[in-house]
């Protein structure tokens, strides 16, 4: 696709990005190709993430306003959706790309890990996006037919060991995507969660062993890994109207990898190895 020229699937159409960091993060992608496609929108991170993070320059180039939200503080998310509201009128989109785990920077292993640190984990990686569509309804912020999108991953089904207790993330920041999209169904909101291939990025670079995890992905997907502008546009179509009628599900964007028992390359690879034992 060329990047200078979309389609307009969605002009007219008002939204909310949240975790941006540098050019590399997919919220960030998906950003510019929501700004390619005619959509007006606003960005949000963290206040620490902002100081390290060069949110300013996609804010310029996007022209989207920057507001900070700790989402652990449900006063700064209903805050926020107020603000939102004030600036933009209503949101017709949302993309939620929050995820941080403590223990996996710090390297604790799963059996022993710090329980400070898992509910962090889940509070800022899962229950935000609770926080985020009850105070997007309970303040009218969020429009009848929206779309709401939060990045997950294939460790809410598969066991990966160095992705530790952000597997359990995942596994329930899905469970809240299907429940709130069976409570906001009836005005036409849809809410579903996108299973994004290892993608290199400032986060998914963070976690030990991610190399292997983003080789391993490549060589059992058919159609090798996505990059983050490949789902940027796969985000956009989420959010277009055409698909009303898509919620409460968990949608891979992997290649093929979810569903590749053993990839020829895979085969011929570990035939190698033996070899050469």
């Amino acid at each position: 696709m060329n990047y200078t020229e979309g389609y307009g699937l969605l002009k007219g159409k008002k939204g909310l990005i949240f975790g941006a960091l540098d050019e590399r993060s997919i919220a960030w992608r998906i950003a510019l190709a929501c700004k390619r496609e005619g959509a007006e929108f606003a960005l949000s991170n963290a206040p620490v993430a902002l100081r390290l993070g060069s949110l300013d320059a996609l804010s310029k180039e996007t022209g989207a306003s920057v507001i900070p939200c700790d989402v652990s503080k449900e006063e700064d998310v209903e805050a926020l959706m107020l603000k939102v509201k004030d600036e933009l009128g209503g949101l017709d989109f949302i993309l939620h790309a929050i995820g941080m785990s403590p223990n996996v920077r710090k390297s604790k292993p799963y059996t022993d890990l710090d329980y400070k640190f898992y509910h962090q984990t889940m509070d800022i990686s899962a229950l935000s996006l609770h926080k985020v569509l009850h105070f997007a309804e309970t303040t009218e912020t969020i429009n009848d037919g929206a779309s709401v999108v939060a990045l997950s991953y294939i460790g809410a089904q598969r066991i990966f060991s160095k992705y530790s207790d952000m597997n359990d993330a995942k596994a329930l920041l899905e469970s809240i995507a299907r429940n709130y999209g069976s409570r906001l169904g009836h005005r036409g909101i849809r809410v579903n969660t996108v299973s994004q291939a290892p993608t290199i990025t400032s986060a998914g670079s963070g976690i030990k062993g991610f190399d292997a995890m983003f080789e391993f992905a490549e060589k059992m997907s058919p159609l090798g890994n996505p990059t983050a502008d490949d789902c940027a546009d796969y985000c956009i179509t989420l959010f277009s109207d055409l698909t009303k009628k898509v919620t409460m599900q968990n949608l891979f964007h992997d290649g093929g990898f979810c569903t590749n028992g053993i990839s020829e390359q895979m085969i011929s690879d570990l035939a190698k190895l033996h070899e050469s034992e």
